[in-house]
């Protein structure tokens, strides 16, 4: 990369999503407002014949194409390789005003924005364009990358649900796109899961024939996009420790369930209930605390009637003090607002959005799933020595 200060460097705003008609819109109404503004594209759909098709357009059209190799059998490491030497091209070259990154398909905005900001570069915005009347379908897709076509590697395990949903909460702007040709019109059930979702989100509509049209609407989502964009506070967001998790609500036949408890799960009676626990609701996440695991805390993250569990390393309360000052303060922040005088930061803190939710039924399942008042009166020796029923699925 040239010495710093040599070259201005252009924003970079970066637009992805796997409703790709959207996200299509999305760039376009970006390309409009920003006159001047040029896009970055990587093709990881010829991954399989070993390489990475890269374009560079503005409004106009395409202004350069070309091949990236894959890098160990990797489309995303081929990207990640390619990504900054074209931003330094462009900056170099000037009188961008605007560098869009217009992300493949199953490419999460997380990984490339920290790319992005390594490389010296600023991440004005991250956006994940969305058609609202396919949240839903996309949420319960249950179907492996691979089976459409859409895996990023060979080894990409990732499901249709999880992807969407990362992508989607990652973002600082929505951007949807209703109406566009071939889909279901978006009804209030809809918009009201996508901003239950993610309702810290700025929701900018765009796309064919709807309120995208008003004058209001014109750029709107460039303002929108050149916002500004945080990359450690959104990684902080995500992670289950300290994520910034939906409120309670209700609205339109969609609910949000906050389940918060001091008491830690029985690992059998949980495990036993864990099916049951994926599929009432569309998307479920958070942190959790299982008895006879009293130093890990577990992440709980559900899409598509499919749950991944795994450790998300210490417990605040079980590290000695010494260790605290390695911690990052938005962690410490967030332990001390859960802070309880004996257990610590330990806590069980799930959230379950969905449509049709059954809130009643949930909470006592949940609640069934907890130590009752003679185990937990037994203390942590007796909790220590319940059966290690999640054993397996953490691979331990």
């Amino acid at each position: 990369m040239s010495e710093p200060g040599r070259f201005p460097e252009p924003p970079v705003v970066i637009v992805g999503g796997l409703h790709a008609d959207a996200r299509r819109a999305a760039v376009a109404r970006l390309l409009a407002d920003v006159p001047g503004s040029v896009v970055l594209h990587h093709d990881l759909a010829t991954a399989a014949a070993g390489t990475v098709v890269r374009t560079v357009r503005d409004a106009t059209g395409i202004l350069t194409a070309g091949e990236a190799p894959l890098v160990n059998d990797c489309a995303c490491c081929a990207l990640r390789e390619d990504l900054v030497p074209e931003l330094v091209r462009l900056a170099e070259a000037g009188g961008t005003p605007l560098a869009v990154v217009e992300l493949w398909d199953s490419v999460e905005p997380k990984a490339m924005a920290e790319v992005v900001t390594a490389g010296g570069f600023t991440v004005a915005g991250v956006v994940t364009a969305v058609d609202p009347a396919l949240v839903l379908p996309y949420l319960g897709n249950g179907d492996d990358l691979a089976e459409g076509g859409l895996a990023a590697a060979a080894t990409d395990r990732r499901t249709v649900a999880d992807t969407f949903a990362r992508q989607l909460e990652y973002a600082s702007v929505l951007a949807l796109a209703e109406s566009l040709p071939g889909s279901p019109e978006a009804d209030d059930e809809d918009r009201e899961l996508l901003a239950q979702l993610h309702p810290t989100a700025r929701r900018v509509p765009i796309g064919h024939g709807n309120r995208a049209g008003a004058p209001s609407a014109v750029l709107e989502l460039a303002r929108a996009a050149l916002a500004g964009f945080d990359v450690e506070a959104a990684a902080a967001a995500q992670h289950p420790a300290c994520a910034l998790l939906p409120a309670e609500a209700d609205a339109h036949g969609v609910a949000t369930l906050v389940w918060h408890r001091r008491r830690p799960f029985h690992p059998e009676r949980l495990y036993a209930a864990l099916e049951d626990l994926t599929c009432a609701a569309a998307r479920s996440r958070g942190r959790f605390w299982l008895a006879g695991k009293g130093d890990t805390l577990l992440h709980w993250d559900a899409a598509g009637g499919a749950l991944c569990v795994e450790s998300a390393g210490p417990w605040l309360a079980s590290l000695p003090d010494a260790a605290w000052e390695l911690v990052p303060p938005v962690r410490r922040a967030a332990a001390a607002l859960d802070w309880h005088p004996e257990h610590g930061d330990r806590c069980q803190h799930l959230v379950f959005t969905s449509p049709g939710l059954d809130r009643d039924g949930l909470e006592r399942l949940l609640e069934s799933c907890l130590l009752t008042d003679a185990e937990y009166a037994a203390g942590q020796a007796a909790w220590d020595r319940l059966p290690p029923a999640f054993d397996t699925l953490l691979e331990v």
